[in-house]
């Protein structure tokens, strides 16, 4: 694993900054003003979490535009991740296979089964085959060789706000 990542989340400075650029993208010097810091140590800053490839630069002229870059912290916590090894017969469905597991649940919608709850962690999960997201429901899913199957929890990221006024009539 990267020491860069560490580096650059061992700050809380560098922290504050991540969290505000995961909800929106910002102007160089408008973060420096909203944290009250001056913009080279602004940058300083900004360095290090671009070294980690935790934000990305956008240059437009000479504005500098800061974009995070999530996927960064997601790939830090592969370590962590629990692996199982389990044998399937050929034709078995991926909702066969998950009954063997207690821990994960599933529920029926429109006809399909899908996952709704992995270690006891409600939400909303995903499916996928060797890194590639079917198009298939789990119950409908027949293996056919061995796989890596990996259950992700779709985890909801404001990408945009829009704020929506009714009008009043004349």
């Amino acid at each position: 694993m990267d020491n860069n990542l560490f580096r650059a989340l061992s700050s809380k400075t560098r922290i504050e900054i991540i969290k505000r650029i995961m909800s929106r993208e910002y102007h160089l010097s408008q973060l420096a003003r909203e944290l009250g810091i001056s913009k080279s140590v602004i940058s300083r800053h900004i360095r290090i979490l671009e070294k980690a490839n935790l934000i990305k630069r956008k240059k437009i002229g000479n504005v500098h535009i800061l974009i995070a870059n999530p996927e960064i912290l997601e790939k830090a916590f592969e370590p962590f991740v629990e692996e199982t090894k389990i044998e399937a017969s050929r034709g078995e469905t991926i909702s066969d296979i998950l009954k063997q597991f207690p821990e994960i649940k599933t529920k029926e919608y429109k006809g399909n089964q899908f996952i709704t709850s992995v270690n006891w962690d409600e939400g909303l999960y995903i499916y996928e085959i060797d890194g590639e997201i079917p198009e298939k429901a789990i119950d409908e899913y027949k293996l056919e060789r061995a796989v890596l199957l990996q259950l992700k929890k779709l985890v909801p990221v404001t990408k945009k706000k829009i704020k929506v006024e009714i009008k009043e009539k004349d």
